[in-house]
């Protein structure tokens, strides 16, 4: 069990990353290592370490982040899978290695995974690959590689990396001076950036948007579409009658934690005690 949940832990940070919580990603990952243990020895953690490495590539610790990116990928060899669609940690430790200044193994690593990828035949890998070979390429190259990308993901079930894919074409065509069109690609990514709960995706496409000279969509500042993951499972379990104590247990976090996201969600809500939780929850 302890596995398992270094698993889960290691799904729910990604899933924190995407939505923008970067910080509460990396204190979900260090309050499991302070409780359980470092989590780089064994084969079965290898994603653990591999989201580790992730968080620490966004939070500019490039050198760090290779260690562990490169650690999971190890660890998954052990466990007699490494493939890209399990976990694509070369992608990863190659935007590591290229921000380290590393061009040469970033673009070893990159085809790397693209070869295993195409092997495999996943989409959601080979689109994945082909986005981490078209940050390293330069022009028309680059430009190729990130129409191929949406190519091969625009029929697949990998909406997310479709997003993405959309998203990084148009800032691609953006910078291309194709302003014109880099709107499409960029308005398709940001609604299924939208769609998939992605609001550090979608910011970046409403950045891009405007940048073209478009005028998008925002997030929403209140309500229920406003909650992040964290304050909508904290407002949910105070809705159903569970007490701070009680919502920190089941969240494997601090009683501090869930007063901080308690009265964020009140603020976002509109409401001022646990009564009227529920009413707002469940409120278009």
């Amino acid at each position: 069990w302890r596995h398992s949940l270094a698993a889960a832990v290691a799904v729910q940070a990604e899933c924190t990353i995407e939505r923008g919580e970067l910080e509460e990603a990396g204190r979900e990952l260090q309050s499991l290592m302070n409780e359980k243990g470092t989590y780089a020895e064994d084969p079965r953690d290898f994603r653990f370490v591999g989201v580790r490495g992730h968080v620490r590539l966004l939070q500019l610790s490039p050198a760090t982040a290779l260690e562990d990116l490169l650690q999971a990928g190890r660890l998954l060899n052990e466990m007699g899978g490494d493939n890209p669609a399990v976990y694509p940690w070369r992608s990863l430790a190659s935007a590591a290695s290229l921000a380290l200044g590393d061009r040469a193994e970033a673009l070893r690593l990159a085809e790397e995974e693209l070869a295993l990828a195409t092997a495999f035949g996943a989409p959601g890998a080979h689109g994945r690959a082909l986005g981490a070979l078209a940050a390293i390429a330069d022009g028309a190259e680059a430009l190729e590689l990130r129409q191929e990308a949406v190519r091969v993901l625009e029929s697949s079930q990998a909406a997310l990396d479709r997003a993405r894919a959309l998203i990084d074409l148009g800032a691609t065509l953006r910078r291309a001076t194709r302003r014109r069109d880099a709107r499409e690609p960029l308005e398709l990514g940001l609604d299924l950036a939208g769609r998939c709960g992605a609001r550090a995706l979608a910011q970046r496409a409403r950045e891009e948007l405007v940048a073209v000279g478009a005028r998008p969509r925002r997030d929403a500042a209140t309500g229920r579409d406003a909650l992040t993951v964290r304050e909508s499972q904290v407002a949910g379990l105070a809705a159903q009658g569970m007490s701070n104590r009680e919502i920190a247990e089941a969240l494997f976090v601090t009683v501090k934690t869930v007063e901080w996201h308690l009265k964020h969600a009140y603020r976002k809500l509109g409401v001022g005690s646990r009564r009227e939780l529920g009413a707002a929850l469940l409120s278009d």
